[in-house]
């Protein structure tokens, strides 16, 4: 049986409506992410993440590359929006959150969105997985009432790359079944060097530990489905710079050692990471080992990776 998820109650409740117009308050001198660009994205304006009033969608399908609990045996209805908060000079997704102006895909209005939700249910994906949502969540969440109307159902996840702001979050209570963030780094040193942003340890830590507040350990369905809760993923980098066993202990102390947490090992130099030494090779077999014996040092018990 299906897990009604939280966004309808808020939508009957009304509540639903409060948390747009909050949320396209804060879009007026835009503070959504900790960038805080202060521009006015309802009147067009586009700051760091280069997104303006309305969605900006580069590709919608079933995915079946993310983690078990979330593609099942029919695929996560994953949305892949254009633009991102952060300048990682490794993106393994550059044409997607740095697109040419030649390529950028063109912006849809919040019904299209609602639609493109709506189709993914019918073609029988578990959930609707909304890839790189920070810079996007006022139009994500104008899009709902729209597609309740016409019967979605499933859970929605917020998959980050975990640059988020707190209060954003927490205004997010109740509408996100799902959280998905990256926690790249933990000393912003190495943020600030390879995603530039002075905060990100800081941020990402109180954006984590509020998601979870909100969601839980992840549960899953008696079919193995995910229905709620957290689900961190950790990239492994070259030379030790996501400093894995420091997080590893930050979630298994602050978080839970339940937490479910995907530790990867598929690091390859993209983008502009061949302008920094460090970053410009593959991890070895022993970096990416290292990463889970401090997973597993630190007392996390729910761990994905190879093994």
């Amino acid at each position: 049986m299906r897990t009604r998820p939280g966004y309808i109650s808020l939508y009957e409740t009304g509540e639903l409506f409060g948390r747009i117009a909050a949320l396209n308050s804060i879009s007026k001198a835009c503070a959504l992410c900790p960038r805080r660009c202060a521009v006015d994205r309802t009147s067009g304006e586009k700051g760091v993440c280069g997104t303006g009033f309305l969605p900006i969608v580069s590709s919608a399908h079933p995915h079946f590359g993310e983690e078990p609990p979330l593609t099942g045996f029919r695929g996560s209805g994953t949305i892949f929006l254009t633009h991102c908060n952060l300048r990682c000079i490794f993106c393994q997704n550059s044409e997607i959150s740095r697109p040419s102006k030649v390529d950028e895909p063109r912006e849809v209005s919040i019904d299209e969105l609602s639609s493109i939700m709506l189709s993914l249910q019918r073609r029988g994906c578990h959930n609707i997985n909304f890839v790189s949502p920070t810079h996007q969540v006022p139009q994500i969440v104008e899009a709902l009432p729209k597609a309740i109307e016409n019967g979605l159902d499933l859970p929605l996840i917020y998959n980050t790359g975990g640059y988020d702001d707190v209060d954003t979050i927490r205004l997010l209570e109740g509408i996100f079944d799902i959280y998905m963030p990256d926690m790249k780094y933990a000393e912003s040193t190495v943020g600030l060097k390879l995603s530039g942003v002075a905060d990100y340890a800081e941020a990402n830590r109180s954006a984590v530990k509020e998601m979870h507040r909100q969601v839980g350990d992840l549960v899953t369905d008696e079919s193995g489905i995910a229905v709620k809760g957290l689900l961190v993923r950790h990239l492994v980098l070259p030379e030790g710079l996501a400093g894995s066993y420091e997080t590893m202990r930050f979630i298994a102390d602050e978080i839970s050692p339940c937490t479910y947490v995907n530790i990867m090992d598929q690091y390859r130099p993209c983008f502009r990471a061949f302008e920094e030494k460090q970053v410009s090779r593959r991890i070895t077999g022993d970096e990416y080992r290292g990463a889970l014996d401090a997973a597993r040092r630190a007392g996390l018990k729910r761990m994905e990776g190879a093994s």
